[in-house]
């Protein structure tokens, strides 16, 4: 079994999960705390970037602690800490995997920085039947079924 910490703060929300993996069972979501900014934004009509970033670091170690907490799961005992890298608000990107790496190098963990929407895209293109070349090597991510 594989425990993930995962950190999100890419536009306006600050969220921490703890997500269980057991082989080729369907992922488990052990807890999901996310904090809104719609109030901090209300007044501007929409997203203001140096607002949502400093919210995350005002929230961020508060919202993980919630995270394990919820999840039942200690520091201790997770396997890997994952971050969104991208796309989004890069000064919410920085604070989240700032955050994300310095977990990961106080608990001797494995860090994986993660492009939203191109995981998104490997899983529907799987679907589709196509492959990764990666494994192979290759430079690009996928190939034709």
């Amino acid at each position: 079994m594989i425990r993930v910490l995962g950190i999100e703060t890419s536009c306006d929300e600050t969220a921490a999960s703890v997500v269980t993996l057991d082989g080729a069972a369907a992922p488990v979501i052990a807890s999901n705390i996310v904090l809104s900014q719609i109030e901090e934004h209300a007044a501007f009509g929409g997203v203001v970037p140096e607002i949502a970033a400093r919210a995350h670091v005002e929230a961020l170690d508060g919202i993980v602690e919630a995270a394990l907490a919820d999840s039942g799961v200690a520091l201790t005992d997770i396997d890997a800490i994952a971050a969104t890298a991208g796309p989004g608000l890069v000064g919410g990107l920085i604070v989240g995997l700032m955050t994300a790496k310095a977990i990961a190098a106080a608990a001797g963990k494995p860090l994986s920085a993660e492009v939203e929407k191109t995981s998104r895209a490997m899983r529907l293109y799987r679907r589709l039947g196509f492959k990764s070349r990666q494994d192979n090597g290759a430079s690009d991510l996928m190939c034709w079924p």
